[in-house]
Formats: structure tokens, sequence, C-alpha cells
């Protein structure tokens, strides 16, 4: 059981979520705007929010930029329409871990919160490892470790990052990113990859400065590079 903030403009979704999401067990609170939903949140945190991110009186981008500049930790998962593209970015940009095209099912919601609070509550290092001595995946957790240091990953990085690391030095094309970091998301464009790209260097930047390993090769892809 977990507690769970819904926070969405429209009373319908709320409420449709609300049910989904405490038949799974969970306590759920339904906020209206992102400015209701931070004044809860400053006086007791939940243990995951879902935000939509078209809202009034504070949009769910200003809502994730508050929470994240106070808990870096808590799992964050937006709703989104197919045309909000570049807020799906964005918002990620800025810490959500996770995002859901409307329309979307229940059953695929509640599989995505069942594996952001599982990765959320298990950070022990695993014993198992990919092939790259410096990389290790947890695929039930969506956790990885960089050097033995645990990284903040999104799931869509995370599968990137396994798909990348799973053929190293092969050239993986943005096509075959998008299928394993979104397969259930047919209008993913070439730039989320990027995007995504972008932080997952950052991220293991910040960890080991002189990261290199995730290499563009121009007008195909990209490839995970092995040592020499």
């Amino acid at each position: 059981m977990a507690v769970i903030a819904v926070v969405d403009d429209e009373e319908s979704l709320r409420e449709t979520l609300s049910y989904a999401l405490e038949k799974e067990g969970h306590r759920v609170s339904c906020f209206e705007n992102g400015e209701d939903a931070w004044r809860s949140f400053q006086k007791e945190a939940p243990e995951l929010m879902i935000l939509d991110i078209m809202m009034p009186r504070m949009d769910g981008l200003e809502l994730c930029r508050r929470v994240r500049g106070v808990d870096q930790q808590i799992p964050l998962m937006f709703l989104s329409s197919r045309d909000e593209e570049f807020d799906r970015i964005l918002g990620l940009e800025i810490g959500a871990d996770d995002y859901l095209c409307k329309p979307f099912s229940l059953r695929e919601l509640c599989t995505r919160v069942k594996v952001l609070l599982r990765r959320s509550r298990s950070a022990v290092l695993p014993e198992s490892s990919s092939d790259q001595t410096e990389l290790r995946l947890c695929e039930e957790s969506f956790r990885a470790w960089w050097k033995g240091e645990l990284l903040t990953l999104s799931i869509s990085e995370f599968r990137i990052l396994q798909d990348l690391s799973a053929c190293p030095d092969s050239v993986r094309s943005r096509e075959q990113l998008i299928q394993a970091a979104f397969p259930l998301d047919h209008y993913v464009s070439d730039r989320s990859i990027d995007s995504h790209i972008k932080r997952l260097r950052k991220k293991i930047s910040s960890i080991d400065s002189g990261f290199d390993r995730i290499e563009a090769v121009y007008g195909l892809g990209y490839r995970f590079r092995t040592l020499s």
C-alpha cells in the first residue's frame, strides 16, 4: 500500500484513477490543480505523484519543479496528450520519472505505478550485472549503478541504457531505441531519444566526470563504447 497523489483538472479522470489505484490497495488523494497539491505536499508528502501537465492555478511542470526542489526521490509520473511532446520532454528534463500518453489503459497505469514504487523502495546493489563491469542493471526494479554509485533514472532512460549496453560497440538506431524505451507508445519522435541520451550522459557524468562512453554516430544513431 502506498499514499498516492493524483493531480488533474478533469474530475472524471481523477475519479477513475482513484478507483483503480484504491482497488490495488493504495490510499489516494486527489487535487484539481497544482496549487492545492503543492500546499498538501508541504504538509505531508505522498509516496508517488501522478500529474497532468496542463492545469489551472499552477500546471504540472511548475509543480514538478517545486517538488524536485525539496525531494529528489519521490516518483513523479506525468499524464499528457499526444500533441504535448515538448512538454513531456521538458517534464522529464526537470525531474519526472515516467509519463503516460492519453488515452491509456488502467492496467498499464497500475503496472507503471507498481514499478515506480518498487524502484523507489529498493536501492540495494544487485549481484547480477550487465557485461559492462562498470555498469550494473537491475531490470526488476529499473535501477542502474555506475562504478558502484546509484543512478537516478526514469524507466525510459533505464531501458535506453539497457539496450545500448546489451550491444556494446554496436550502433543502435533511434527507431530501435524508441522501441526499447517506449514499446507501447507509437508517437515518440527522434528528438525525444536525443533528449534522453543527453540526460543519461549528464547523470552518469555527475558520478564520473570523464564519462564519454555513449557516442553519437552521425546519421545512424548511438552506441555504447567499450574501453579500448
